[in-house]
C-alpha cells in the first residue's frame, strides 16, 4: 500500500544547487584518481551530483524533523548548517575527507535515528550492537568487527563519544540499502558506499557489472591487505600498514610492469627505435642536429588510409585518404606532412618551420574535398567519390601508408619521415588466425557504428596487424599473471585465488583501455594542448579514421601500456573503501532484487541516445578474452546482450521507430513497477533524466519521445514528482554544440508514490495551476542560474509535478490527458512565463525583441519598424539613437556587436537599454573574458545585469526557435558564466571601494 503522508527530506525543500552544479561541472576536468579513468563508460553521472543527491534524500528537512519540532527558527539554522555541509562534501578534495565524510555520515544516521525513535521502531535506550538485524552473510563477511556498544539516543543526539566506526555500523545494519537497478558507469553505488551505506547495482550489459565490481565490490574484500609481490616483502616495505586499495594497487603495478617487461621480450622488436644521422640533417631538417647518433624511441606511426586511383591512368595505383597533413600546430614548432609526387608515385616529407597562408590551407585539408567521405586523387587530382571509396572498403582492399614517424626528443616530439624499414616492419606481421570473440561482428546500427560503411565489420578489423598482435600479447599476458601471483604468495590457495581474480580484472582494465588507444580508428592530434594520439572514443560512436596513429605499447607517452595501467593504479590508491557492495548481471524489466526496503535511485537509459552494449561490445570482446575463466558467468556470450537491453533502437526492431518505443515503454514501465515495490518508505525514489531530442507531428505539435516515455512510466507506477533539480554536467564550453543543442545539464526528478486519495481534475483546472505554480518555479529555477539551454528541460519537472499529484487529468471530451499533452502544456506556459517577463524591460528593448523574432539581424522595411515601434510607444529614430539599430534607404536593422560602440561607457548612457547592456556583456565575455566581463558589469550596475540576464534566456529562446545555433550559445554562454562574471564584479567593487579608504 503506498504510504500517503511522509516527512520531507531535504532534497523535496531546497538545496544549495549553484554549490553542487559548480562542483559537477568541474569534476569533468578532474582526471587523476577519478574511477572515470578506470575503465570509460558513457553519460557517466558526477559523483558530486551523485553524492549531495544521496545525502539529501536520506537527511530530513529540518521543518519536518521529530528533532526540531517544526520550529521555523531553529529548522533555518539547522538547513543552513545541512548546506554548509553539503558544499563542503561535494568537492572533489574532500572525497577521501574523514572529517566531512565522517560529518555526513552522522547526519545520516542521526535522521535515521531520529525517525525511527519516533516511529516507534527503536527504543532511545536500545544497545544498537547487540540488537543489529543481521545482515546476508556474503556482505556480513566484509564488516569490521563490531564497534563498542552505543543506542539510538548516542545517534541522534550525535553525542561527542560517539566514534566513526559506531556511526558506520549504524548505517551498514539500520539505514536501508541504495539499490541502482542501471548501474552504468558506477557513480550512485559508489558514492552511497561513499556515505556509509550498503550499495547494491545491477546492469543488463556486463561491462559496466565488471565496473561496479571494481568500484565497490572488490576493494572492500581486500581493504587493509598488504600486497603479495616480491618487492613489497623487502625492507621497510615489509612492515607498511596499508589502507583501503593501496595494498591491491602496488600489486596491480608489480605485475603490471611484469606483464610488460614480458610483452617487450616477445614483441618489442616490432617497434624498434630510430637511429638519427647526419644524413638526415642534410637533407633539410636541421632541427636533429642535436639528435644526431642518437637512438630515439618511437611514441607512435601516422598512416594514411589508401584505395585504389579510380583514374584509369592510374590503375592499380594506392592514393592516400587523409583529413589533414598536420603533425603539430604549436606556434613556433609547425610540423606537418608533404606529400611528393614523381610520375605515377608519390612519397611523404616531413617538413618544419612556419608555413604560408596557402600551404595552410592545403596542410589543413589533406586530401579530403569535402564533408564525409570525399577525397581527390594525389596522382590524377580528380575526385574519388564516396561510393567508390565504401565499395574498396566492403571488398578489403582499402590499405595503408606510413606518413611519419613520431618520437620522443628532449621535451619535446621529434616528427620524422616514414622508413623503408618501419613499413616492412608493420607489414611483416602475420596477421593471427585465431581472434576468438574479437572476431565478432559489429552491430548493425550504421548511426553510431560510421565504420561499417567501409568494411570494418568485424573487431579484428579495427587493429592493423600488429595492433593485434599487441592486443592479443597482453591479454595473453593477463591469463599468465596468476601463475606468478600464486608462486609469489604466501598464504593458502583459496585466498591466493580470490586475490588473484581481482588481479586480473584491475589488469584486464589496462588492456580494455589500451583498446582504446591501439585501434585503427584512434587519429593524431596536432592542437598543441592535446599533441599526441587520441582514442577511439571521443564521441559516442565508433568513426571513421582516414589518417590514423598507431600507438608504440612500450613507450611511456599517452596510450602507452605505462600510461593506461597507470590510470588504474591512481583509481586504486585514491580509493576510499567504503561500505560493503553487491553487484549483479540483471535485466531492470524483470530482476528479482536481493534488496528489500531499498533507497532506490538511478540514471536510466535515454531512450535511444546512446546504444551502451553496440559500443560497449568494443571493450567486452577484450575483457572476455582476458577474464572468460575468471568472471564465467559474466562473459559466456561472444558479445553484451542485445535483445533485452531497454533502449529504443530502430534496427533491432526490423526498422520501426514505433515497435522500438513500445519496446522501450513496455520495458520502462515494468521496469519502474518493479522499482516501486521494493523501494523503502519514508525514502523518495530519485531519478536522473537528460533528453532533449524533439519531434514535431503532422499537427505541429511538438514533443520529446524520451521524456514522455520516462514521464509515463513513472506516474504509471503510481509515483507523484515532489521535486525536480537540474543538475549541470558539463563545463561551460560544452553547453551547446554548433548547430545542436546538447543538454548541459540531467534533471534529478524526486518521486513519492501518490496519494491514495488524490483527486480527478479537468484540463481546465491543470491548466489553472499551472499558469499559477510554474511561472514561479521558472523563476526560482533562472535564480538558480540554470543554463537556458536547460531550461525547457528543466521546467518539466515543476510541470509534471503538478500533473502527477492528480489521480488523473481529464479533456473535454472525457478522454485522460496523456503526458504528451501535459508536456506540450508546460512548454506553451514556459513561452507564456517568458513573454510576461518582459515587462521588466524598456521599450527599445520590447522593439528589439520582436524585430529580432521576425528578422533576425537582417534589414527589414522601414514602414514596419515604424508600426512596431508606435506599438512599444517609441520612434524609430528614438531606437536608433539609443544605439541599437541603424536606418537608411527605406530599411531598418539591429546593430551586430562588432559594431557597436567600442568605447561605450554605461555610466553616461542617457538612453541606456537592457538590449545593449546583453550585447555589450557578451562582447566583452567572447572578446576579454570574464574578468573584463565583471569590471564592466560593476559599472553598468547589477539590477541592470540581471534583467540583462533575463534578456539572455528570452533571446536565446528565441534563437533555438530560429535554429540560430551560433546566436544561441552567446546567450547561453552569458547565463552560465553569471556567477563568476557576479563574482568577480563584487571582488572588483570591494578592491575598489579599499583603495579609495586608503587614499583618505
Amino acid at each position: 500500500m503506498p504510504q500517503t503522508t511522509y516527512r520531507k527530506k531535504l532534497i523535496e525543500v531546497a538545496l544549495p544547487l549553484e554549490a553542487i552544479n559548480t562542483a559537477s561541472a568541474r569534476e569533468k576536468s578532474i582526471r587523476h584518481g577519478h574511477p572515470s579513468t578506470l575503465h570509460l563508460w558513457w553519460a557517466r553521472r558526477p559523483l558530486a551530483a551523485c553524492r549531495a543527491v544521496l545525502f539529501s534524500s536520506l537527511v530530513n528537512d529540518p521543518d519536518d524533523d521529530p528533532m526540531y519540532g517544526h520550529d521555523e527558527n531553529v529548522a533555518a539554522t539547522e538547513r543552513a548548517k545541512l548546506f554548509d555541509l553539503i558544499e563542503e562534501l561535494v568537492l572533489w578534495e574532500n572525497s577521501n575527507n574523514p572529517k566531512v565524510i565522517n560529518a555526513a555520515r552522522l547526519e545520516i544516521a542521526r535522521s535515521i535515528a531520529a525517525n525511527k525513535v519516533a516511529d516507534k521502531e527503536l527504543a532511545d535506550d536500545t544497545p544498537l550492537v547487540a540488537n543489529a538485524p543481521e545482515l546476508p552473510e556474503e556482505q556480513a563477511k566484509y564488516l569490521p568487527d563490531p564497534p563498542p556498544e552505543y543506542t539510538a539516543h548516542d545517534v541522534r543526539f550525535k553525542m561527542p563519544g560517539l566514534k566513526p566506526e559506531q556511526v558506520n555500523h549504524f548505517l551498514a545494519h539500520y539505514a536501508p540499502p541504495v539499490l541502482d537497478p542501471f548501474a552504468g558507469g558506477g557513480s550512485i553505488p559508489l558514492e552511497a558506499q561513499r556515505l556509509g551505506l550498503r550499495a547494491y547495482a545491477s546492469d543488463l550489459n556486463p561491462v559496466p557489472v565488471l565496473i561496479n565490481k571494481a568500484l565497490i565490490e572488490i576493494p572492500p574484500r581486500f581493504a587493509g591487505q598488504p600486497p603479495v609481490n616480491p618487492e613489497a616483502q623487502q625492507g621497510k616495505l615489509a612492515t607498511k600498514v596499508y589502507s583501503g586499495a593501496e595494498g591491491l594497487a602496488e600489486d596491480v603495478s608489480y605485475y603490471g610492469k611484469w606483464m610488460r617487461d614480458e610483452a617487450e621480450k616477445r614483441i618489442g622488436h616490432l617497434y624498434p627505435k630510430v637511429k638519427v644521422t647526419q644524413q638526415m640533417v642534410d637533407d633539410g631538417r636541421p632541427d636533429l642536429e642535436p639528435y644526431i647518433g642518437q637512438e630515439l624511441t618511437v611514441i607512435g606511426y601516422v598512416w594514411a588510409r589508401t584505395v585504389e586511383s579510380p583514374n584509369p591512368a592510374y590503375s592499380g595505383r594506392q592514393v592516400p585518404l587523409t583529413n589533414s597533413f598536420w603533425l603539430c600546430t604549436k606556434k613556433g614548432k609547425w610540423a606537418w606532412v608533404e606529400p611528393e609526387v614523381h610520375g605515377d608515385g608519390y612519397t611523404f616529407k616531413v617538413r618544419r618551420g612556419e608555413p604560408s597562408k596557402e600551404e595552410v590551407s592545403v596542410i589543413k585539408a589533406g586530401t579530403k574535398l569535402g564533408r564525409g567521405s570525399n577525397f581527390g586523387c594525389l596522382l590524377s587530382n580528380q575526385p574519388i567519390q564516396e561510393d567508390h571509396i565504401k565499395a574498396e572498403g566492403m571488398a578489403g582492399r582499402i590499405g595503408q601508408r606510413l606518413m611519419a614517424t613520431v618520437a620522443v626528443g628532449k621535451r619535446e616530439r621529434v616528427f620524422l619521415d616514414p622508413r623503408t624499414v618501419d613499413e616492412e616492419t608493420a607489414f611483416s606481421i602475420e596477421r593471427p588466425s585465431e581472434v576468438g570473440a574479437v572476431g565478432a561482428e559489429l552491430a548493425k546500427d550504421k548511426r553510431a557504428l560510421w565504420c561499417l560503411l567501409y568494411g570494418l565489420t568485424t573487431f579484428d578489423k579495427l587493429y592493423s596487424d600488429r595492433q593485434l598482435l599487441a592486443m592479443q600479447t597482453f591479454a595473453q599476458l593477463i591469463r599468465e599473471v596468476r601463475e606468478q601471483v600464486a608462486h609469489d604468495a604466501a598464504t593458502d590457495k583459496s585466498e591466493i585465488e580470490t586475490y588473484a581474480d581481482a588481479l586480473e580484472t584491475y589488469l584486464a582494465f589496462a588492456v580494455s583501455k589500451s583498446a582504446d588507444y591501439w585501434s585503427n580508428l584512434c587519429t593524431w592530434r596536432s592542437d598543441p594542448k592535446n599533441l599526441g594520439i587520441g582514442h577511439v572514443f571521443v564521441y559516442q560512436a565508433l568513426p571513421m579514421a582516414w589518417d590514423f596513429a598507431e600507438c608504440n605499447p612500450f613507450s611511456t607517452s599517452s596510450g602507452s601500456w605505462h600510461k593506461n595501467l597507470s590510470w588504474v593504479i591512481s583509481y586504486l590508491r585514491a580509493h576510499n573503501v567504503g561500505s560493503v557492495g553487491l553487484v549483479r548481471q540483471l535485466d531492470a524489466a524483470s530482476a528479482a532484487y536481493e534488496a528489500k526496503e531499498a533507497i532506490v535511485s538511478t540514471d536510466p537509459p535515454y531512450y535511444d541516445n546512446i546504444g551502451y552494449s553496440d559500443l560497449s561490445d568494443f571493450f567486452y570482446v577484450w575483457l572476455r578474452s582476458c577474464l572468460n575463466s575468471v568472471h564465467p558467468d559474466l562473459f559466456g556470450t561472444m558479445v553484451t546482450p542485445k535483445s533485452d537491453e531497454l533502449i529504443a533502437s530502430p534496427y533491432r526492431h526490423d526498422g520501426s521507430s514505433e515497435a522500438a518505443r513500445n519496446f522501450f515503454e513496455e520495458g520502462l514501465s515494468e521496469a519502474t513497477k518493479r522499482l516501486q515495490a521494493i523501494a523503502a518508505n519514508g525514502f523518495p525514489v530519485t531519478v536522473y533524466y537528460a533528453f532533449k531530442q524533439s519531434e514535431t507531428t503532422k499537427t505541429g505539435e511538438t514533443a520529446s519521445t524520451g521524456w514522455e516515455t520516462m514521464l509515463t512510466g513513472l506516474i504509471g507506477a503510481g509515483f507523484a514528482i515532489t521535486g525536480t533539480w537540474p543538475l549541470r554536467t558539463e563545463l561551460g564550453n560544452r553547453m551547446i554544440g554548433s548547430g545542436t543543442n546538447a543538454l548541459a545539464s540531467s534533471i534529478a526528478l524526486v518521486c513519492r508514490p501518490r496519494s491514495t486519495d488524490a483527486s480527478m481534475v479537468t484540463r481546465r483546472d491543470f491548466a489553472n495551476a499551472l499558469r499559477i505554480e510554474l511561472p514561479e518555479a521558472i523563476k526560482h529555477l533562472q535564480s538558480g542560474n540554470v543554463a537556458p539551454v536547460d531550461l525547457a528541460q528543466a521546467s518539466i519537472g515543476p510541470g509534471m509535478a503538478v500533473f502527477s499529484r492528480y489521480s488523473k487529468v481529464v479533456n473535454a471530451d472525457g478522454s485522460p490527458m496523456s503526458v504528451r499533452e501535459a508536456l506540450q502544456l508546460i512548454n506553451q506556459v514556459l513561452d507564456e512565463s517568458l513573454v510576461e517577463q518582459e515587462s521588466d524591460f524598456d521599450a527599445e528593448t520590447r522593439f528589439a525583441l520582436r524585430w529580432f523574432e521576425q528578422y533576425g539581424m537582417s534589414e527589414g522595411p522601414f514602414g514596419d519598424a515604424e508600426t512596431l515601434a508606435k506599438a512599444m510607444a517609441v520612434s524609430v529614430t528614438g531606437i536608433v539613437e539609443s544605439g541599437i539599430a541603424a536606418s537608411g534607404a527605406g530599411k531598418v536593422r539591429l546593430l551586430k556587436r562588432d559594431e557597436l560602440l567600442p568605447d561605450w561607457a554605461p555610466e553616461t548612457d542617457l538612453r541606456l537599454t537592457m538590449w545593449e547592456v546583453a550585447q555589450y556583456l557578451i562582447r566583452s565575455l567572447e572578446n576579454d573574458g570574464e574578468a573584463a566581463t565583471g569590471t564592466l558589469l560593476a559599472r553598468i550596475g547589477s539590477s541592470n545585469g540581471e534583467i540583462a540576464r533575463e534578456l539572455a534566456y528570452r533571446l536565446y529562446q528565441t534563437c533555438e526557435k530560429k535554429k540560430l545555433a551560433e546566436e544561441a550559445r552567446a546567450y547561453n554562454g552569458l547565463v552560465v558564466s553569471w556567477p563568476e562574471i557576479v563574482k568577480l564584479s563584487r571582488q572588483q567593487a570591494k578592491d575598489s571601494n579599499e583603495t579609495q579608504a586608503e587614499m583618505f
